[in-house]
C-alpha cells in the first residue's frame, strides 16, 4: 500500500487506503473512488468477495477495479476477469503499467 499510495500520489492522484475489504467497504459509505485497486488476498474479506460485492451492487458498480496481486496463474484471472475486474496484473508490476491501466480505466476503456 505504501509504495502504490507513493506512487500515485507522485502522479498527482489523491489516494485513501483500507487495511482489508471490510474497511473498504466501510469508507465506500463515506467516499467513492474513481477507480480501487485490490490485491486479491486481504484478511476478513479478499479482493475477489470485494470486488463480487461491488460490482452486484449497484451504487459501486460503476468503479473501475484494478487487481494487483502475486497470484498470477491463470485460474486467478480468469475468476478475477469473470467477476468483471477492469485489470488484473501481477506483482511487481512496472510503475508505469500501472499508471497507464489507471488512466485507461479512467478514460472508461
Amino acid at each position: 500500500r505504501r509504495v502504490a499510495t507513493k506512487l500515485l500520489e507522485r502522479h498527482n492522484y489523491e489516494v485513501i487506503t483500507a487495511k482489508d475489504g471490510v474497511d473498504a467497504l466501510a469508507q465506500l459509505q463515506d467516499v467513492r473512488p474513481d477507480v480501487m485497486l485490490l490485491d486479491v488476498e486481504m484478511p476478513r474479506m479478499d479482493g475477489f468477495e470485494l470486488a463480487t460485492h461491488m460490482l452486484n451492487d449497484g451504487v459501486f458498480s460503476t468503479i473501475p477495479i484494478i487487481m494487483i496481486t502475486s497470484r498470477t496463474g491463470e485460474k486467478h484471472r480468469h475468476r478475477a476477469l469473470e467477476i468483471g475486474v477492469t485489470d488484473y496484473m501481477g506483482k511487481p508490476y512496472q510503475e508505469d503499467e500501472l499508471i497507464q491501466n489507471i488512466q485507461s480505466a479512467l478514460a472508461g476503456g
